[in-house]
């Protein structure tokens, strides 16, 4: 039986993803806006950007929200929600990609009325 997962990815904002065609070697695309895409085409039932306030990721210091600025090491945190297999999948598909990702996978537990 396979067990509904989160799979949270959590990597620096300025992050970006390895060109594909011309115009993303030209202006390359956001990590998260990347993943986000990827998800969405391979199927994944749950995608959600997280928005962050204040954080730092292994080996930083605290970044808080600015208004007229972001830190280019502010932290960003996408969860995707499906069956473990799935997501596993997605994983090892996306692997070169996320060579500076922090992920994590939690088992989810679904509330029952």
């Amino acid at each position: 039986m396979t067990k509904l997962t989160a799979l949270r990815l959590y990597f620096h904002q300025s992050a970006k993803a390895r060109p594909t065609r011309l115009w993303h070697r030209i202006a390359r695309q956001s990590l998260a806006h990347h993943l986000l895409g990827h998800a969405k085409r391979a199927g994944i039932e749950q995608a959600v950007l997280h928005r962050v306030h204040a954080g730092y990721l292994a080996g930083d210091r605290l970044h808080h929200e600015h208004v007229e600025n972001g830190h280019h090491r502010f932290p960003h945190c996408i969860e995707l929600i499906d069956l473990e297999n799935k997501l596993q999948d997605f994983w090892q598909a996306h692997r070169n990609d996320l060579h500076d990702v922090r992920a994590i996978f939690l088992p989810c537990e679904l509330a029952r009325d």
